[in-house]
């Protein structure tokens, strides 16, 4: 089967009705393709578990959910976004499965419908295993070992004795789980499982990591440690043994499949004297007959196991770093892609920058020419002047002079400039504060003062004595 199947398509269709981006997303990231889920589905996902007002129980129901669908490929592209959100999500993704009861059920799944259905199935109930055994690895000591401080002073390397003889068990029940997956590279033919295996042999790295410090730790210690304690740490170390046998098998099959050989941390074995020396110390503690060996001798042995160990530690260290590396550069690509994506749109835009012969342009140079209004300058108070709206007088204006041969001439004029009269008001007359200015307008609003004619009072008092010894001299 390829694309999107009907059903894929109503059931994102019903999501969108509902309005759930959530759900719709996961659906979308699990359709019936047989491909890995589309990065733009599990980046948006990652965005959500880092998103406060995103309900993770939801988040997870979702998934869960899709779990019960009868395709193999459904199924496994469930598990696989799961795992994606658990590696790179928010933690409290991870810190919600953990604290789950029970994660995916899938023990007994079975897709009959082809050979392949059959095939892929066998690898689901080994994913889904993994998955689990992640989440209660997580729930037990309260943190992902695959993202732990690493190093001198990290976590695994730090751990007191007590503390350090509970937690490696944890590790390698984990490890057990993910080598269980035992893949072979034929066995890889198509997207989905993949991009299972991708994400399973990132985990196998960071895991084996810690769990290699872990040992570390545990020989540096083990000369000190009780008759019961050394028992056990015997014990931790001969099943560490074991699974670097097996991680290097599940290594090389990552080789044939085609990931670089850089990005595969080489593994150095121990001396096989180091195991030789802790059980003659352990038969020494129960009083058992041992060959004689100096404690020169001894922390020589240790030495060399320590720094073979350690060797490998900074291999896995490397590769780390590499892909972080990777991922800096790729999400830098997409940022320089999106930037350059959003200057073209700039581009297509049409440019609004006017010329001196448009209108817009010669409006602009006339507004800017009126005098400026200073916003802030205090108004002054107590006297109110008459101020002439809609005149197409300049302000002050009086009467130069009055007409001295003609008195019915200057008193008409005198009337006609004062407005009153024959009953017809020549120009309004209205009285305001002069500092008061009322603000309208949006950002690029300018004030347009409208041409006023100011009577001064005192002006008017003057033109009244004129006018009387002008009356005067007439009637003489």
């Amino acid at each position: 089967m390829s694309g999107q199947s009907i059903t894929d398509r109503i059931t994102a269709a019903q999501h969108s009705v509902t309005g759930s981006a959530v759900s719709k997303t996961v659906c979308k990231a699990t359709t019936h393709e047989i491909m890995g889920p589309k990065k733009k589905h599990l980046d948006y996902l990652i965005h959500c578990t880092n998103e406060m007002n995103v309900n993770i129980p939801q988040l997870a129901d979702s998934l869960f959910e899709r779990t019960t669908n009868t395709s193999w490929v459904v199924v496994f592209k469930s598990l696989i976004t799961t795992h994606h959100l658990m590696v790179y999500g928010n933690e409290r993704f991870i810190q919600y499965l953990a604290s789950r009861n029970t994660l995916f059920n899938l023990s007994n799944f079975l897709d009959k419908c082809g050979l392949q259905g059959y095939d892929m199935s066998t690898f689901i109930r080994r994913y889904s295993r993994y998955l689990n055994e992640k989440a209660v690895s997580y729930r037990q000591v309260a943190f992902d070992f695959t993202k732990v401080k690493r190093g001198v002073d990290g976590v695994m390397r730090t751990m007191n004795t007590e503390k350090l003889l509970k937690t490696i068990p944890i590790i390698q029940n984990q490890m057990d789980a993910l080598l269980d997956f035992n893949v072979n590279a034929n066995e890889l033919t198509n997207g989905v499982i993949n991009a299972a295996f991708m994400l399973l042999f990132k985990d196998s790295i960071r895991l084996f990591a810690a769990y290699n410090e872990g040992i570390i730790n545990l020989l540096e210690k083990y000369f000190d440690m009780k008759k019961v304690q050394c028992k056990e740490g015997l014990d931790i170390y001969k099943k560490f043994l074991t699974r670097m046998t097996r991680i290097s098998e599940f290594l090389k099959v990552a080789e044939q499949v085609g990931i670089d050989r850089g990005d595969i941390p080489d593994l150095s074995q121990a001396p096989s004297s180091l195991l030789d020396a802790l059980e003659q110390h352990l038969a020494s503690l129960e009083g058992k007959k041992v060959k004689d060996s100096t404690a020169a001798s001894r922390a020589s042995t240790l030495s060399n196991a320590v720094s073979s160990l350690a060797n490998t530690g900074m291999s896995f260290t490397k590769v780390d770093e590499r892909e972080k590396q990777a991922a800096l550069e790729e999400e830098q690509a997409r940022l320089k892609a999106l930037k350059e994506q959003r200057l073209k749109e700039l581009s297509k835009k049409p440019s609004f920058a006017t010329t001196d012969t448009s209108p817009v342009s010669t409006t602009a140079a006339c507004i800017s020419t009126a005098p400026a209004i200073d916003l802030f300058s205090t108004p002054s108070s107590g006297i109110l002047k008459p101020t002439v709206a809609g005149s197409n007088q300049s302000s002050n204006l009086l009467p130069e002079k009055l007409v001295s041969d003609d008195l019915d001439s200057s008193l008409a004029n005198l009337v006609g400039n004062l407005g009153i009269g024959n009953g017809t008001t020549k120009n309004d007359i209205h009285w305001n504060q002069p500092g008061e200015k009322k603000l309208t307008g949006g950002m690029n609003w300018q004030p347009k003062t409208a041409p006023s004619t100011t009577w001064n009072p005192v002006s008017m008092v003057q033109l009244y004595f004129k006018l009387m010894k002008l009356l005067c001299s007439k009637t003489q």
